[in-house]
């Protein structure tokens, strides 16, 4: 168990959300962050810089549109950090990928310091088999994804028009790697944020818990769960898309709006994921994660994911 003086003015657990902006719009999502706001939780939106491909999936406003724009700026001013999920929902070049993140911080005002990759994109950064750090590994996910990514993603190669690995280490300070079904990061595992010196064009990896809509979400903050995170003194980070069903005919999900409500009144400390790293990461002697540490983590994870038979790029 930690010590709840790892978080400030004694805390007893941290709780904070990263919101995948697929399929996002201000009508779906805005409900959801009045309602966070309200509750005095502040978390993480993450945005497209540049117009969406209408021929993929997940097609979302993005920072493009004026009124998405304006509702990205004033839950900035509320606090809340913005992310980014690439800079659309396509592939995108080096040279996109650099005038998406320009765009980025010309709208917004900064670069994004945190950062997730979507889905199948060929400029993702060590996703797919190159998540891992073994060759064993890297076959199960091949096996297990029936090698349809082999050689897809290209954004930490040098060689390839899809590279951007530089401008990530130059500009992001927090790249979301692993997501599991488990509230309390702190049983996944001890270093968190970590850098891994295999992959250095990612300065720090983050691990998160899997709430990847209405229904998983409320899964994973069932009373039980919550009350076993305040217990442990722990760290949760959310996955989740807020677009996805959190928000039906202009109301939130009765479920939802309960265990946040319940969430809310316990002394926890809600706040957006990359002020949460920073925290954590103030307090390591050393970011560098383990072999062993490393291995633990995968190897739980291609558990998860196999026994599932889906949701391999979470």
């Amino acid at each position: 168990m930690q010590s709840s003086s790892r978080f400030p003015g004694n805390k007893r657990f941290a709780f904070t959300i990263f919101d995948d902006t697929d399929s996002s719009t201000v009508d779906l999502v805005r409900p959801v962050y009045d309602f966070l706001a309200d509750l005095g939780i502040r978390s993480t939106k993450s945005v497209w810089a540049l117009n969406t491909d209408p021929g993929r999936r997940y097609a979302a406003s993005t920072l493009q549109d004026s009124d998405y724009l304006n509702f990205i700026l004033e839950l900035k001013n509320y606090g809340f950090e913005i992310a980014s999920h690439n800079m659309q929902n396509g592939d995108c070049p080096r040279e996109r990928m650099d005038r998406g993140l320009s765009q980025f911080r010309e709208l917004v005002g900064e670069y994004p310091r945190t950062h997730t990759n979507h889905l199948d994109n060929r400029e993702n950064i060590y996703w797919g088999a190159y998540r891992f750090s073994s060759f064993t590994r890297q076959v199960a996910y091949s096996l297990g994804t029936h090698f349809r990514y082999a050689g897809r993603f290209a954004g930490h190669d040098p060689a390839s028009p899809f590279f951007w690995g530089d401008l990530c280490r130059e500009r992001v300070s927090y790249v979301r790697n692993f997501v599991f079904r488990e509230i309390n990061l702190d049983r996944v595992h001890k270093t968190l944020p970590y850098h891994d010196s295999t992959k250095p064009f990612v300065n720090h990896w983050f691990s998160s818990s899997d709430g990847g809509d209405v229904q998983q979400f409320c899964r994973m903050i069932s009373d039980p769960n919550q009350d076993r995170l305040e217990a442990e003194s722990g760290v949760c980070i959310m996955y989740t898309h807020f677009a996805s069903g959190f928000v039906r005919d202009g109301k939130l999900d009765p479920v939802f709006r309960r265990l946040m409500t319940r969430l809310a009144s316990k002394d926890g400390w809600f706040v957006p994921v990359c002020t949460l790293l920073d925290r954590l990461r103030e307090q390591h002697t050393d970011s560098n994660i383990s072999r062993e540490e490393l291995a633990v983590m995968e190897n739980r994870w291609l558990r998860e994911r196999l026994s599932l038979g889906r949701y391999f790029q979470r």
